[in-house]
């Protein structure tokens, strides 16, 4: 999910420096936290029940209900409290796939390799017809589509782009971060302004071009994955409001599949697909809910001050969603099951969210960020002065090299100092550089420390991000587990705390989606 604040120039300065962290952090609990979860890990079976039970879990999907009612169900179990799916606004319509097959049926039969995307329309039963091939610079010119508008009628249009990349053959697929690439972090997945003007100016030309191939009578659009990856699909789409119209059937093939009906085509060949798409869509419920519950503070004083932890669990549809982001979730599920099995008593409450939404327009978080701690309006609500700090985990199922602190100098030493424990699990690294993209940019527009951890990459980019092979087989347990001992120790160590968490200037922001 990307997503862009666009800062402006106001700021008033809210707490206090790192000088006001005087304790060392409790080593003696962050070694019980590690044996514990080294000797009797749940981490494979929250995953499993995330992932291959819960099945996709599309914003406001029955998917997404059935991993978030089981998170709730769990949570209440293993002892937390106030554990609840809370509505955090109006999302819109639900979808919900129920049948699908495609084939090449002409000049021979093969299986093609395509999902449908999410929010596609039905096909209205199994429908079989010719295939015309657009490049992706003509689905852009809505001149042209409206030009070739009889060209389209009762086919399958096809877009794809050039001949394959095979020079990312000879690159490996999966990486982890050097010590070279830990010392010279730079700002991540940060999205410029005129970066989210070009989106916005894309989504707006192909829901044109939808409409206009709706119109035509086409039977369906097919768009391929990017051309680098192998017979990898990355499957997304645009989410839908309330009064967003229903286009045509729409699929996303590998690129390879793409590329043999194009040159059959060019040479001559008629190719003819069938497809049927049955999917589900409903406005019985356009709330979306975000998954909470707490372990209560147990100092009278500072009880009323919070910790939170989480990551999104809203996924697409091609796969189960499991690096993106059921990891994030596992482990802010074990961290939390961690703490309070082992009867630790955090000072302050700790309160873990799994957001819906983010994969819109980190939707859960930052509408959460508006009813509990600032509205539209910059005005602050007396729960914002009480977060001391929030804690993030997206960015696949790599092991936590380190962190980011969004340009909060004076957390630096602090987190330097929590990391030393951790320097055996490659765990060291504290940079103050920036990284978007997630849920902890609603908090930080909201005045509170949001922090995205440092993750091994792996093959998250390459491979598994939005695409068919995001499942349970592409988590790497032990980094999951690496990840849960380190965040389960920085958030007990911040709810034990004498003073909160030293907070950045507040700065005045305006949120923008680009709704990828």
């Amino acid at each position: 999910m990307k997503h862009l604040t666009l800062k402006l120039s106001f700021a008033a300065c809210l707490l206090s420096s790192a000088g006001a962290f005087a304790q060392s952090p409790d080593t003696t609990v962050f070694g019980r936290i590690r044996r514990a979860e080294l000797s009797s890990s749940q981490i494979p079976q929250i995953a499993h029940y995330l992932t291959d039970v819960a099945g996709p879990r599309l914003t406001a999907s029955p998917g997404y209900k059935r991993a978030a009612t089981w998170a709730v169900e769990t949570m209440t179990k293993w002892g937390l409290t106030n554990a609840k799916l809370e509505p955090w606004g109006d999302f819109g319509k639900q979808w919900d796939l129920q049948d699908f097959s495609i084939i090449m049926k002409t000049p021979y039969i093969q299986p093609v390799m395509a999902y449908p995307n999410p929010w596609s329309a039905s096909t209205n039963g199994l429908q079989q017809g010719q295939v015309v091939v657009i490049s992706p610079q003509q689905a852009m010119d809505t001149i042209y589509i409206a030009q070739h508008l009889a060209d389209f009628k009762g086919k399958f249009v096809l877009i794809t782009g050039g001949k394959l990349n095979t020079e990312a053959g000879f690159k490996p697929a999966s990486e982890r971060l050097t010590d070279e690439e830990l010392a010279n972090m730079k700002d991540t997945y940060m999205v410029s302004h005129k970066e989210i003007e070009q989106y916005a100016g894309y989504f707006k030309i192909m829901a044109k071009a939808d409409v206009l191939t709706k119109q035509a009578g086409a039977l369906g659009m097919i768009t391929t994955s990017p051309s680098n990856n192998y017979g990898t699909v990355f499957v997304q789409d645009m989410g839908q409001k309330l009064t967003s119209p229903l286009s045509v059937p729409k699929l996303t093939m590998a690129y390879e599949d793409g590329q043999k009906i194009k040159r059959l085509i060019q040479s001559g060949h008629t190719v003819e697909l069938a497809i049927n798409i049955v999917a589900k869509t409903s406005t019985d419920d356009i709330k979306g809910y975000n998954v909470v519950a707490e372990i209560p503070g147990t100092d009278p004083k500072l009880k009323s001050q919070l910790v939170m932890l989480g990551g999104h669990l809203d996924s697409w549809t091609a796969a189960t969603g499991a690096t993106d982001n059921a990891a994030g979730c596992i482990v802010m599920m074990e961290a939390v099951r961690l703490l309070d099995s082992l009867g630790l008593k955090p000072k302050r409450t700790i309160r873990i969210a799994l957001w819906d939404g983010e994969e819109q327009g980190v939707f859960g978080s930052y509408n959460y960020a508006k009813n509990h701690f600032m509205g539209v309006d910059y005005k602050l609500k007396p729960e914002q002065a009480k977060v001391s700090a929030y804690f993030n985990l997206d960015n696949g199922s790599g092991k936590i090299r380190g962190i980011f602190t969004q340009g909060n100098t004076a957390i630096h030493p602090i987190f330097e100092k929590w990391f030393e424990p951790f320097h055996d699990l490659g765990a060291k690294t504290v940079t103050n550089k920036n990284t978007g993209s997630t849920d902890h940019l609603s908090f930080d527009w909201a005045g509170i420390p949001g922090f995205q951890f440092i993750q091994d990459p792996l093959d998250y980019e390459t491979k598994t991000h939005h695409s068919n092979q995001d499942n349970y087989d592409h988590l790497q347990m032990d980094d999951l587990k690496q990840a849960a001992i380190i965040i389960a120790s920085f958030v007990y160590q911040t709810s034990v705390e004498k003073d909160m968490m030293p907070r950045k200037p507040l700065v005045k922001e305006i949120f923008a989606f680009d709704g990828l």
